[in-house]
């Protein structure tokens, strides 16, 4: 089988595709998701201009559904936009094309490693991949300003697969994001502030461009 052109294991190098993975995808993936868009808006203006490509998709996916309206209510929050999202299965083609997979749990790290396509190497919970981004110094990672965001991301991916097995996780429960559906707004909010936080240190790294805030 042929790989579409663009996909994380070879191929175009002018894109870097980031893929978010939940279960249902109307939850934890779309938060996460809008929240990469919004972060890279922030530090980037448009992340298409860099070459960054940020998607979702949920192993049990409810393929054309809405996301949840207090995930929408989440984005609101943090001023992210929510417009025009559809949920999607998860397809060999999504992880075909991705050049690093983030997932919510280490179940779904696991699904999808499980698919195949080299997936290993690229393929991390979020807060996994937030743990080992933390470890690595900036100053080893091409400067996007000569070299171009995409070359960055490629990098950064590389460094962190090699410290895996070394930076482990203080528990097993550390690595993962629950799942707040059903879950009342207040339950959603804390999940929507776990995964911001997880996500500044990974956007920066990305961009090596620090959220206006910082």
């Amino acid at each position: 089988m042929t790989a579409p052109e663009g996909r994380g294991i070879a191929g175009r190098t002018d894109t870097f595709r980031i893929l978010h993975v939940s279960t249902g995808n109307v939850c934890r993936s779309p938060i996460t998701e809008r929240l990469t868009r919004h972060a890279l808006m922030d530090r980037l203006g448009d992340p298409l201009s860099g070459g960054l490509i940020v998607e979702s998709a949920g192993t049990w996916g409810h393929e054309g559904a809405p996301m949840e309206a207090n995930a929408e209510i989440v984005l609101a929050d943090f001023g992210a936009d929510a417009s025009g999202f559809v949920g999607r299965e998860l397809l060999d083609e999504h992880v075909i094309r991705a050049d690093l997979v983030l997932t919510a749990t280490r179940d779904h790290r696991a699904q999808v490693i499980s698919m195949g396509h080299s997936a290993g190497l690229r393929t991390f919970t979020l807060k996994e991949f937030t743990r080992l981004v933390r470890a690595i110094d900036p100053a080893t990672l091409p400067d996007p300003r000569d070299e171009g965001v995409v070359e960055r991301a490629r990098a950064l991916v590389r460094a962190a697969a090699a410290l895996r097995g070394w930076l482990l996780a203080p528990t097993a429960e550390a690595d993962e994001v629950y799942d707040p559906y059903g879950a009342p707004i207040t339950f959603f909010r804390s999940i929507g502030d776990e995964i911001n936080q997880a996500l500044d240190p990974v956007v920066t790294a990305l961009t090596g461009v620090r959220a206006p805030s910082s």
